[in-house]
């Protein structure tokens, strides 16, 4: 089994080989999911593989963020690159990239961000040309172990670092409220506030702790897992060092006296708390009392007239230690002596939670690859065409698509509905309330095993995998959860409801390429997260500035978290229709009835329709998301 170690920076790369790792994952500086890290420049990327593959480490580079078209050329020209400069395989997300790269001959490995999930989502990526898929994180063991059996292609598993709180690649928090797109590698990190529940509880609620799975290797690896990965290309070269050095040890040499000081040092040099992630069942997943990097926790220690005792614990002379309460941190000292140590400034008397920050180890580390050999090359990236013709959509008079989650609903929204998208359970009470009415059933986000839904039944997708399992010669319907970017889209749906990240420009130009029906979302309170988190409990919770977001758990136990205000484009129809969009989606589903016969009459341009009160019932206020929005 492979041990795939994180590189941000040159100096992170020689501290990742040197740590006894079997590949490195690392980005250019362009459409990788980490663009705030240092990154590789084109003759650095060159000379970086060129290092690697001395060393008998295997390199693969992402190009892991969804592509409009406007970009489309560049990140194929790219992948040309990686290719041309011998690159062992390449990490994708973006499904139309993946269609526009499909004769560049380069092993493709699809990124969690494809969120994969199944069996069939494994299918999928075995028929379209991916040789490996990294796995959702949110699979459990037992779960992998089903999917990994007699796979047709490689599976490789995340067993450290950080985790994001919601589904990787269906994250629209950071983006819809802040800006800043995680599926664009920009991620400005919402979960890692602090937010206050309706129900009473405070504190870092979305801040999943590290994942630490390192007691797993050797089950991981009897159940067939090809690689397992390390997550940190924004940490420290010391950090890719003891974290391949500690997982590489731990496989192949778990007796050896190194293994406990290289963890001590690894979860000195970064720590926000550890767990074992979904991998062990998610009971400590969220580390709510603080979510930034505190070092190793030592315990807790009783200071008395500014003295304390180090007798007991394994603090040594030029320790680095901080003493917080709380999420408050109220200093720090490097340790001088041990036994009774004076601590030199004031601190009240009490109980403190001791970390440590810094160990003199770790400059002993840092040494191993103080000397980074200068990475260069030479080639030369070759412009790419990709043919992407433009189609002429008819202006049209857009179809009303329902989002409803409950059969009472369908009544309230049917006399504006041209067709009913259904997430609730009884569909064949859903189906018989619609009438001659179009149904959808809007399929659960995450199965590891996907539900039978009776033959003919149209469904909703959300990944490649539900798409394989239902490819049956009923219609599908693609949600904007499978992130639709641009006009190289390969999923052969009736209908696609693209990003909801998308411009005003980048719609009207997929618009112009994309020859299938297209819909684009107009109302309703946007997703911004869907986790498995079992502990986040149904009501709302509210940031720091104020902003109230509504949470619901739904029947197969994940979490929903929505937008505070409702996003609102009625008074852009004319302009989508001027686009040739086919058909608008409309998401009501929570809301009550009142909301969403106000929100039928308005998009059905009823006379009478009273658009104040329904912005009153809407709290006041609305968004147009990404639509108006400037890069």
């Amino acid at each position: 089994m492979e041990i795939l170690a994180p590189v941000g920076s040159p100096e992170a790369l020689v501290a990742a080989i040197k740590g006894g790792c079997d590949a490195v994952y690392l980005a250019g500086k362009n459409f990788g999911a980490r663009s705030f890290a240092k990154n590789f420049t084109d003759q650095e990327l060159e000379g970086a593989i060129a290092y690697a593959h001395e060393h008998g480490v295997k390199v693969y580079v992402t190009v892991n963020t969804l592509v409009k078209n406007s970009e489309i050329e560049e990140a194929v020209s790219f992948v040309q690159f990686v290719k041309d400069i011998g690159a062992d395989a390449v990490l994708i997300q973006d499904l139309g990239l993946l269609k526009a790269t499909e004769k560049i001959p380069i092993a493709k490995h699809a990124s969690t961000q494809m969120q994969v999930h199944s069996r069939e989502g494994l299918e999928w990526c075995h028929r379209n040309g991916i040789t490996r898929a990294v796995l959702a994180r949110e699979l459990n063991l037992d779960e992998i172990k089903e999917i990994v059996k007699d796979a047709p292609i490689e599976v490789e598993v995340f067993v450290q670092g950080a985790m994001c709180y919601s589904m990787s690649g269906g994250c629209l928090f950071s983006s819809i409220v802040g800006g800043r797109s995680g599926n664009r590698g920009e991620c400005a990190q919402p979960c890692r506030k602090k937010y206050k529940h309706s129900d009473g509880k405070e504190g870092y609620l979305l801040s999943n702790a590290d994942m630490y799975c390192i007691d797993y290797l050797k089950e991981l690896e009897e159940i067939g897992v090809a690689s397992v990965k390390i997550e940190g290309r924004m940490r420290s070269p010391a950090y890719a060092y003891l974290a391949s050095k500690a997982y590489s040890t731990m496989l192949r040499d778990p007796g050896s006296p190194e293994l406990e000081s290289t963890i001590s040092l690894l979860k000195t040099v970064f720590n926000r708390g550890y767990c074992t992630g979904y991998i062990g069942g998610a009971e400590e997943l969220v580390q709510s009392q603080f979510p930034d990097n505190r070092g190793q926790f030592l315990g807790r220690m009783e200071i008395n007239n500014r003295r304390f005792s180090t007798v007991g614990t394994d603090i040594g002379i030029k320790d680095g230690i901080s003493f917080f309460q709380g999420d408050e941190k109220k200093g720090g000292l490097s340790i001088q002596n041990t036994g009774t140590c004076i601590i030199p400034f004031k601190i009240a008397d009490g109980e403190y939670d001791v970390y440590r920050t810094y160990d003199p180890r770790i400059d002993t580390v840092k040494n191993l690859f103080k000397e980074v050999p200068r990475l260069t090359g030479s080639m030369k990236r070759c412009d790419k065409i990709v043919d992407m013709p433009s189609v002429k959509r008819a202006e049209k008079k857009c179809e009303l698509s329902f989002y409803v989650s409950s059969v009472k609903m369908i009544p309230v929204v049917l006399p504006y509905a041209d067709r009913i998208y259904y997430d609730g359970k009884d569909i064949e009470g859903a189906m018989k309330a619609c009438g001659d009415k179009e149904f959808v059933y809007y399929l659960p986000r995450f199965t590891a095993v996907e539900p039978d839904v009776p033959a003919g039944v149209p469904v909703m997708v959300h990944g490649v995998g539900q798409y394989n399992k239902y490819n049956d010669g009923r219609k599908i319907y693609c949600s904007y959860i499978c992130n639709m970017f641009n006009s190289n889209f390969p999923l052969d749906a009736y209908q696609v409801t693209h990003s909801v990240e998308l411009f005003r420009r980048d719609i009207r130009e997929l618009a112009s390429r994309y020859p299938g029906r297209l819909e684009t979302m107009v109302f309703g309170r946007t997703e911004l997260m869907y986790t498995r988190d079992p502990h986040l409990a149904s009501g709302s919770i509210t940031d720091e500035k104020e902003y109230t977001f509504p949470v619901y758990r739904d029947a197969d136990g994940f979490a929903h978290i929505l937008n505070s205000s409702d996003f609102m484009l009625l008074d852009f129809m004319k302009e989508l229709e001027r686009y040739g969009i086919d058909s608008v989606g409309i998401d009501v589903r929570k809301r009550p009835a009142m909301l969403a016969q106000l929100v039928g009459q308005a998009f059905r341009g009823e006379k009478g329709a009273d658009l104040a009160k329904l912005k009153q019932v809407c709290g006041g206020v609305y968004n147009t998301g990404h639509y108006l929005r400037k890069e």
